[in-house]
């Protein structure tokens, strides 16, 4: 793997840990950030041996990505707000389509684009100490990495507009009852159990989860009987895999399996 300037990396046991690393700067979004952490994912899903499952999270204890650096923002003509912009969007199209779950530990403020990141993740678990919002239009701005879209998907259209047209941060219990996030957790416990959710889906048969995955997402938004087609088709390939005879000779042998992603 590459050497990062903003971002750290590490690999054990198929499980990767991407952090975000401007704990000065409270992890706040630029294009060099945004630039490692899609050239770190790409990277993830081109690895040998295959990557199991990544925890997406921020440096410091005081902030997962507390938005866009603002300093380099607040210069950008409109034409340059589009390539950022896109940029952010590229990102999240590389987190979504990669084959292995991206768990995002937020450790503190995961506001803007902060929250935007969080939210390309196939699920989050929250500090106690964490926070979310989309403020953009404090700025006279509005999301502009997804933020509209995805938020309305997780937490329904009504309660969506509420957070982006008042800009306003709600704690994490707030988003956990909204169902933003999954869980909360004691700020001192959220890598443990990040780490544990990752050790036991690294566990699985990674292309069975990969399928899993790719069939939630593009099902998600299509009609129920497009949708279970694509699941029909997922799940008749899987029979072809060496993990499928592996898993169900382990299942009746009552031992555990041994998944080799094959």
């Amino acid at each position: 793997m590459p050497n990062y300037e903003t971002i750290t990396l590490e690999v054990a046991d198929g499980i990767a840990t991407v952090t975000v690393n401007r704990p000065d700067k409270l992890n706040a979004l630029n294009a060099k950030v945004l630039a490692e952490l899609t050239a770190a994912f790409v990277a993830l899903s081109e690895a040998e041996p295959r990557i199991r499952v990544a925890i997406l999270t921020g440096a410091g204890d005081k902030a997962f990505v507390a938005g866009a650096d603002i300093s380099e923002m607040s210069e950008l003509s409109a034409a340059q707000a589009k390539v950022f912009s896109d940029s952010g969007h590229r990102l999240g199209l590389v987190i979504e389509s990669a084959a292995f779950p991206v768990i995002a530990a937020v450790n503190g403020f995961a506001l803007g684009g902060g929250c935007e990141l969080a939210m390309c993740c196939d699920f989050i678990y929250a500090s106690d100490k964490a926070r979310f919002g989309q403020p953009e239009v404090n700025l006279g701005l509005m999301p502009g990495f997804g933020g509209t879209q995805r938020l309305s998907r997780r937490v329904g259209l009504t309660r969506a507009r509420e957070l982006v047209y008042t800009g306003d941060p709600i704690p994490a219990e707030r988003a956990l009852a909204l169902g933003l996030v999954n869980e909360v957790v004691p700020h001192a416990e959220l890598m443990t159990k990040a780490r544990e959710v990752a050790q036991k889906i690294a566990s699985k048969a990674p292309l069975a989860i990969a399928s899993c995955k790719r069939v939630m997402a593009r099902g998600f938004d299509a009609d129920l009987s497009v949708a279970n087609e694509l699941e029909a088709t997922a799940f008749s390939a899987l029979f072809d895999t060496e993990d499928m005879r592996e898993g169900t000779r382990a299942f009746m042998a009552r031992r555990p399996a041994q998944f080799t992603g094959r």
